[in-house]
């Protein structure tokens, strides 16, 4: 028997949000996105710069359920493996750890960028206009013409503001904290919001650094022989050399994500005194003391999960409202994947 057609809204452009999208679309419904950004992708995306860019949120991932590999590839050509000369562990003054052991796991990347795989998934929404970018989604109320449905009241580029109405249901695909305070704001599912409740997110400072001395022919790379680490110390916990990514620019660039206990502590410094601090430790790991041309930090208050859901979706199937992404399961891109493909899945279904 047929399903019947929906209009189903999906609230954030990043991997769940895309892959719940691109489901429901696939399964015949009509279905309308809204992102508050200029771009898709969420953590998943690249900070371009002169100098070339900078994966910024998320790092690389891996392929371990089989829906995701058959996903990835139906855009072949966005992704490459990076060996990342296997992914070593450091102590605090960036010395091999004893136990440490490289990665056998394949690390994958986006090419050119990390949002490539996003920006695929995303093309056959934008060429149905189905994509809105720069509209923050900022109350949901029920439809004022039909009281079983939703409407979305929005705000855009100058304070522009605009309303999506008719919506069978509406899912929201972004952080838990911007998910539960719309919620509240709404005085919607209040059951939903004392879920989302449980849930507990570390925020991320990242530190970008370029060093474009280093591609001079006298000179290849400065610091260590490794391209990627997991640290003890305990300001940094991941740092890696952007230009040693498939598809980079060759300027010795540097990634450096901090620990979740120090991203914590200061996640309301300003800018300038956490790039200070930063810069600091990464010298001290990887002995590069060179002054760098290109520093910039970007906070993440959103970033690695450290108490999920539990569960791969929420579902309040009477309300028709509806809840994933990473935090549901973990904090990696196939866990957004996986979260955004199985509420989609549910929502055909019910």
């Amino acid at each position: 028997m047929p399903h019947k057609q929906r209009n189903i809204a999906v609230i954030g452009a990043g991997i769940a949000g895309l892959a719940c999208a691109r489901t429901l679309a696939k399964a015949g419904h009509q279905v309308t996105v809204l992102e508050k950004a200029a771009s898709v992708g969420g953590r998943m995306t690249s900070c371009d710069t002169p100098f070339g860019s900078f994966d910024h949120g998320a790092q690389y991932f891996t392929v371990r359920d089989p829906r995701f590999e058959r996903a990835l590839a139906t855009a072949p050509s966005s992704r490459k493996p990076w060996s990342a000369n296997a992914v070593r562990v450091l102590d605090p003054h960036g010395r091999l750890a004893e136990a440490a052991l490289p990665s056998r796991e394949a690390h994958w990347v986006g090419v050119p960028a990390m949002d490539a795989i996003a920006l695929a998934w995303a093309a056959p929404l934008v060429a149905q206009n189905r994509l809105q970018l720069n509209t923050r989604v900022t109350r949901i109320v029920r439809d004022t013409l039909d009281s079983r449905r939703w409407q979305l009241h929005t705000s855009g580029a100058e304070d522009s503001v605009h309303v999506f109405p008719g919506f069978d249901a509406v899912l929201l695909a972004i952080p838990h904290g911007l998910a539960a305070g719309l919620l509240r704001f709404s005085s919607v599912a209040p059951g939903l919001v004392q879920q989302i409740d449980s849930v507990e997110v570390a925020p991320c400072w990242t530190l970008m650094l370029a060093f474009p001395q280093a591609v001079q022919p006298t000179l290849t790379h400065l610091g260590p022989q490794w391209n990627a680490a997991l640290s003890t110390h305990h300001r940094i916990a991941w740092l890696a050399r952007e230009s040693s990514k498939p598809g980079r620019a060759p300027v010795e660039r540097w990634t450096v994500q901090a620990s979740a206990a120090w991203s914590q502590e200061h996640v309301d410094d300003d800018g300038p005194r956490v790039q200070a601090k930063l810069q600091k430790a990464f010298a001290e790991v990887t002995g590069i003391h060179a002054e760098p041309t290109y520093a910039q930090v970007h906070r993440w208050r959103s970033a690695k999960t450290q108490t999920p859901a539990g569960q791969s979706f929420l579902w309040d199937q009477p309300l028709g409202l509806g809840l994933c992404g990473d935090w549901c399961l973990g904090h990696r891109v196939e866990d957004a994947f996986i979260s955004g493909l199985e509420l989609a899945l549910k929502v055909h279904a019910a």
